[in-house]
């Protein structure tokens, strides 16, 4: 199955009804589903919260892509995965995305999603139930957004899918020919300016995904990433994968992989 592309609305653009997407197969056992709001910047987000059978889960917090949501088919598999295993998921969509206000014009567009990123930890912190465990799962930009926070957070498990570890690449991909430059401006690309690598020797227990094809983000991200970070760590390379995890084989492989990491590293942080 493929990834569709997602479109990007503005608080100034009227968000078309959403149509279904593929998704990932899943098992299908007891979970609950609820929509949370929370503030942050004075802009309301908003976010889903999967809920396991098994009392006072371990937690995931994933963070979206550039131009994603909270709804792409990456974030709702993993999120189906994590309650099979007894593990609650939030996915939220960042400001100017889905159904958050706000717009993706940004100065500071990391530290922009980083915020919205802790003011959902917060919010799951406020509404409590959860064990002591604490995950972050983050692709493409999300994925450069929770390595920061999991260099100056507690985080018990992390896993970065195609992530930059600086900025160069969104904006060499956002000059490529074809790119509608109100995206570009919409998302603030050629202003973004960051430098993950002096916080990488922070991160630990991360699970890093890439393809070796990937032409968004070079694979060298990837391995730089992994190759800085202290143990327990692990790098899974996709044979010609691209930045849009657009092949089925590596679509199974990417939630397999994910979910066990996850597993492995929050299994008895319950309350």
């Amino acid at each position: 199955m493929a990834f569709s592309r997602h479109r990007v609305y503005s608080v100034e653009n009227p968000r078309p009804p959403r149509k279904p997407r593929a998704t990932f197969s899943f098992s299908g056992k007891t979970s609950m589903q609820i929509p949370v709001r929370f503030e942050i910047d004075g802009l309301a987000l908003r976010g889903d919260l999967h809920l396991p059978a098994a009392p006072a889960p371990p937690l995931v917090i994933g963070a979206h892509g550039l131009l994603s949501d909270r709804s792409s088919p990456k974030q709702q598999a993993l999120a189906r995965a994590c309650t099979d295993m007894g593990i609650a998921y939030f996915r939220f969509d960042h400001r100017g995305c889905g159904e958050s206000e706000g717009s993706l014009a940004s100065a500071d567009l990391l530290d922009a999603r980083c915020r919205d990123l802790l003011a959902a930890l917060a919010a799951m912190r406020r509404r409590g139930g959860f064990g002591s465990g604490l995950g972050l799962f983050g692709s493409s930009l999300g994925g450069a957004v929770c390595l920061r926070i999991a260099a100056r957070e507690a985080i018990d498990a992390l896993v970065v899918y195609a992530a930059p570890v600086r900025s160069a690449p969104l904006r060499a991909a956002a000059a490529r020919p074809g790119v509608d430059p109100e995206l570009v401006r919409q998302a603030g690309l050629l202003g973004a300016d960051f430098d993950l690598a002096p916080e990488l020797r922070r991160i630990h227990h991360v699970l890093v995904i890439h393809g070796d094809a990937d032409a968004i983000v070079p694979v060298d991200h990837g391995r730089e990433i992994h190759d800085a970070a202290r143990p327990p760590r692990r790098l899974l390379l996709l044979p010609r994968g691209d930045h849009a995890l657009s092949d089925p084989r590596h679509q199974e492989l990417f939630l397999r992989e994910s979910a066990l990491w996850l597993k492995a590293h929050l299994s008895g942080r319950q309350g």
